[in-house]
């Protein structure tokens, strides 16, 4: 049996849209990683020392980004703002964020909790906690009270897909890459050769009709899946936290896939979890079972 935790219906305001360094779109799946993390270090603190949030599942049901598309436009800009203003009542410089309006469901395996504890008392304690937090850079203004699941056979499992419906998951198609940099492609191109879109015409009967392919089907996406390091652990000057070694790193970027949650057949499918490689300095997220 797998004890989880839903949080349902999580409506967010200006979430940072800006996934990765080269695409803007569904917030990255390490931002929603550190945020249930920093939820368990609050419940830590707040005397639920055992618990553990060990994977994490997101489903989309909304999203807007802040963008604008004037009369005219080929392409769509940013909206930003910049806050608050200076002195002479001038807008301040600022460096651009693509921002989103978005509601998620969060799907949160855990263990660790006493059966001592009262159901009603944990529910109040991850509400108050929730309320407290940044979720993906957003500010959560409203939710529905979160809900225990039990999965342990198929059934369980249908039941939950059906709650998170209409929605869509993000899953991990890396094997994409893989398959397509063991024929020889470099890691952009291969990256690239999925997403491209490639449109032919054909004259039949003295008409041209126009068909639009890609390489694979479903939904494809580029992802942030966690973060290389490039340099040694070590203390930085003015940083954060002086206890903890603090290192330079750049973003992983891969392929992911966005799938209805009714064809997702095992709850390790749709759930990820936080790795640490120490022998390749790889700090990722990735999924229980491909």
């Amino acid at each position: 049996m797998r004890t989880l935790l839903l949080l349902p219906k999580l409506q967010i305001h200006n979430a940072n849209a800006l996934s990765s360094p080269y695409t803007i779109g569904f917030p990255a799946m390490t931002a929603w990683l550190g945020a249930v993390h920093a939820l368990q270090r609050r419940l830590n603190q707040a005397g639920h020392a055992e618990l553990r949030f060990t994977s994490v599942g997101v489903a989309c049901h909304e999203i807007t980004l802040h963008t604008h598309q004037g009369r005219g436009d080929y392409v769509q800009s940013i909206i930003g703002t910049g806050n608050p203003l200076d002195k002479d009542g001038n807008r301040p410089s600022f460096i651009e964020e693509a921002r989103c309006d978005l509601i998620v469901s969060l799907i949160i395996e855990y263990d660790g909790i006493a059966r001592s504890v009262s159901t009603d008392g944990f529910i109040n304690a991850v509400v108050e906690q929730m309320h407290c937090l940044k979720w993906a850079s957003g500010d959560l203004t409203q939710c529905i009270k979160p809900q225990y699941k039990t999965i342990g056979d198929e059934k369980s499992l249908r039941q939950l897909t059906r709650q998170l419906m209409p929605s869509y998951m993000l899953i991990e198609s890396r094997e994409l890459m893989i398959e397509a940099m063991q024929d020889g492609q470099d890691a952009i191109d291969a990256l690239l050769d999925y997403l491209t879109v490639q449109n032919r015409s054909q004259l039949i009967d003295d008409k041209v009709e126009w068909t639009a392919n890609r390489k694979a089907k479903g939904w494809l996406v580029p992802i942030a899946t966690g973060f290389h390091g490039i340099s040694e652990l070590g203390h930085a000057e003015n940083q954060r936290d002086p206890d903890t070694q603090h290192r330079f790193a750049e973003s992983l970027v891969t392929l992911g896939e966005f799938v209805m949650p009714y064809r997702i057949k095992h709850l390790d499918n749709m759930l990820w979890h936080s790795h640490y490689d120490i022998e390749n300095n790889l700090y990722l997220i990735q999924q229980n079972q491909h």
